[in-house]
C-alpha cells in the first residue's frame, strides 16, 4: 500500500487518517500472465491501480485484430471507463502481459471516498485531465504522424516498457503489423 499512497501523495496531501480510510476500500488482486481482469461484455465494476506487472487495455475488431489502447505498468490506473462510469457491459478487454498485482476499488466506494476524503476528488480530477490530454494527443498522432513518429511517441510515453513488451503489442498500440514494425526498426538500426 505504501507505493499506492506515495503515488497519490505526489498529487495531493493525505493525512495519516485519510490514508487509513483510503486503504480500507481497496482490495489487492493478483493476476497471472494472460489472465483477464475484464472481458468484452463484462460490467467493469472496478477501477484498477497497478502495483506490479504490466496490463493492457484493448479491443478486438470484427476481423479479430487487437487494438491496444493503453498499457498499465506499475503506478498507472487502468479500466474500461465507459463501462465503469455507466455501469453497463463493456466492449474492452484488460489482461495481464506478465504476472501482475492490482488494487481494485468499486465505483460506489470511490463515490464514498470522495465524500470522506475531499482531496481524492482533486487527485482523480488531475488524473482525468492528464488522461484526456494524452488521449487527444494520441488521437492526433494516429491521424497525422508516420508509424516511425508514433513509435517514437510510444517510446517517450512508456520508456521502461520498450524492452519488456513483445513487438506484437507495440505494433498493435501504434497501429501497424508486427512485420511492418520489425522492418521499420531494422531500417532505423541500419541507418
Amino acid at each position: 500500500m505504501e507505493f499506492f499512497l506515495a503515488h497519490i501523495r505526489k498529487q495531493v496531501v493525505l493525512s495519516a487518517e485519510d490514508a487509513e480510510i483510503l486503504t480500507g476500500y481497496f482490495r489487492s488482486r493478483k493476476l497471472k500472465k494472460k489472465h483477464f481482469l475484464v472481458q468484452e461484455g463484462d460490467m467493469n465494476q472496478y477501477s484498477f491501480f497497478v502495483v506490479a506487472g504490466i496490463l493492457r487495455l484493448y479491443s478486438i475488431d470484427p476481423n479479430g485484430f487487437e487494438h491496444i489502447i493503453q498499457f498499465g505498468p506499475a503506478g498507472w490506473w487502468i479500466n474500461d471507463m465507459q463501462s465503469w462510469l455507466k455501469q453497463t457491459p463493456g466492449n474492452l478487454y484488460i489482461d495481464a502481459i506478465e504476472d501482475s498485482e492490482v488494487l481494485q476499488v468499486s465505483k460506489a466506494d470511490i463515490d464514498t471516498l470522495y465524500a470522506r476524503i475531499p482531496a481524492l476528488e482533486k487527485y482523480f480530477r488531475l488524473l482525468a485531465e492528464n488522461a484526456v490530454a494524452a488521449y487527444q494527443q494520441r488521437f492526433v498522432s494516429s491521424l497525422s504522424q508516420s508509424a516511425k513518429d508514433r513509435y517514437n511517441s510510444f517510446c517517450q510515453l512508456y520508456p521502461t516498457l520498450i524492452q519488456q513488451l513483445p513487438q506484437k503489442h507495440i505494433a498493435s498500440y501504434i497501429g501497424v503489423t508486427p512485420e511492418f514494425l520489425s522492418k521499420m526498426l531494422n531500417q532505423s538500426n541500419n541507418q
